[in-house]
């Protein structure tokens, strides 16, 4: 029988949502947890819902002492307000939650940043994406950290992003030019990066150092 547990942080975002899903359906997991600063109203006999507040690590830490961490938060400038706000959402409370994961005994850490991430990037998001793997890699998960590099993400959000919907088409449109380098900026569905992640936290190498899992490796983890 399986002891094996999660804990998920951006179940309410559009990668998160299909990731709680499929990880609510394996059997891989006895239990899991989602960690938010609202509730989601979950009714999963194997999963709990916990309100916290990111900003007081006490609120969370207890929820940390599981098998795999999954981390999908993530905004945009637009809608955090602010560059500083978007740091918050997307570095300084991923980076914190991590240090108390790893402290709780955690084995391995799954985040969801962005092709060209880079924490000496000269592009404000790829370099906020960059410095948070950087934080985290320090910290040396028994299992590993496992870094998930997705270009532009398919599907549909509660919220309109007009722009983004016309981005979306001309990826979708233009997708099969998409090959062998380039791979790593071919528009992926966000179903197939949750289930990328699910993939490698239970059939990957579990070691310690960093994985990187973006382009044709991305996709093929996917399948």
């Amino acid at each position: 029988m399986s002891t094996r547990s999660f804990t998920l942080l951006g179940a309410s975002g559009l990668v998160g949502g299909h990731l709680l899903q499929l990880l609510s359906a394996e059997a891989a997991y006895a239990r899991g947890t989602v960690i938010g600063r609202r509730p989601l109203g979950l009714e999963r006999k194997n999963v709990r819902e916990f309100v916290v507040d990111f900003d007081r690590p006490e609120s969370f830490r207890e929820h940390l002492a599981v098998d795999d961490v999954f981390c999908c938060l993530g905004t945009t400038i637009k809608k955090a307000g602010s560059q500083e706000a978007f740091r918050k959402v997307d570095s300084e409370i991923p980076a914190a939650v991590a240090g108390e994961a790893r402290a709780a005994g955690a084995r391995q850490f799954l985040i969801v940043t962005a092709v060209g991430a880079n924490a000496k990037s000269g592009v404000f998001y790829n370099r906020v994406k960059g410095e948070v793997e950087a934080s985290i890699a320090t910290l040396d998960f028994p299992g590993g950290l496992k870094v998930f590099h997705p270009s532009l993400i398919m599907g549909e959000r509660s919220e309109r992003r007009p722009a983004e919907r016309v981005a979306m088409a001309l990826m979708t449109a233009t997708r099969p030019l998409f090959a062998g380098g380039l791979a790593r900026y071919r528009a992926i569905d966000a179903v197939a990066v949750a289930r990328a992640m699910l993939h490698a936290a239970l059939r990957e190498p579990a070691a310690p150092g960093v994985q990187v899992y973006e382009g044709a490796r991305l996709f093929a983890l996917a399948r």
